[in-house]
């Protein structure tokens, strides 16, 4: 998605998403599409 780590981690405080980290990891491993959706999310609130 184009994003650093600390970005992206940024840009899910400031979107006000709470995940952690590992859930995110096993996402980003074994759900895709749900990750990519959060990235976007994630993303979109650092504009």
């Amino acid at each position: 998605c184009g994003l650093s780590y600390s970005k992206f981690m940024n840009g899910l405080k400031k979107a006000s998403i709470e995940i952690d980290r590992k859930v995110l990891a096993d996402m980003a491993v074994f759900d895709k599409a749900a990750f990519a959706q959060i990235a976007e999310k994630a993303k979109a609130s650092l504009v």
